[in-house]
């Protein structure tokens, strides 16, 4: 494998479809793991997304020569104070992207943080007959969140993958 910024992008971007069709055919088997299968696709999905995500914040930052070119963590990229000193556009929109919750970029990076919260049971109010019939409820209290779907998923790689296309059409020196 060449050792260039470009090709830890690609290759991430490669491996999330193929876990989005390992997670096709687990959710059309019958196996008997087969929940645990579908489980298992979606995280590596999600987690060949991010390293993806990471792997462009790296070629981005290798091209401009910013401190953070070896980071972690793309979040530490993505922070409107990277900014402050530099005005670099593909950063610039990749900053508002992750900072507007309703975008598949701040998406994507719930998606992956959720990853690393543990498992929590659903809350039930209580079903014994002898209790008062009327339950304090916490309006606070957020429904789970839905899963996420095999084409959401797809949807982020191809919006990952088109990112990193027209940056780098952009990132070409003449």
């Amino acid at each position: 494998m060449a050792h260039e910024l470009y090709t830890r992008t690609n290759q991430k971007i490669y491996f999330a479809g193929l876990s989005l069709e390992a997670l096709a055919r687990a959710e059309d088997g019958r196996a008997m793991n087969a929940p645990a299968l579908v489980q298992a696709g979606r995280e590596s999905v999600l987690f060949h997304l991010y390293g993806a995500l990471l792997g462009l914040c790296h070629e981005i930052a290798g091209f401009y020569r910013l401190p953070q070119a070896n980071a972690s963590r793309a979040e530490l990229m993505l922070m409107p104070e990277v900014l402050d000193s530099l005005a670099i556009p593909e950063l610039a929109e990749m900053v508002e992207l992750a900072q507007n919750r309703e975008t598949w970029l701040a998406k994507l990076l719930e998606g992956h943080a959720a990853l690393f919260q543990p498992p929590r049971a659903p809350r039930k109010p209580k079903g014994d007959v002898t209790q008062p019939l009327i339950v304090a409820v916490n309006l606070d209290e957020q429904e789970p969140e839905p899963e996420l779907s095999r084409e959401e998923l797809e949807s982020w790689r191809q919006n990952l993958k088109s990112l990193a296309i027209r940056f780098r059409d952009g990132l070409n020196e003449c």
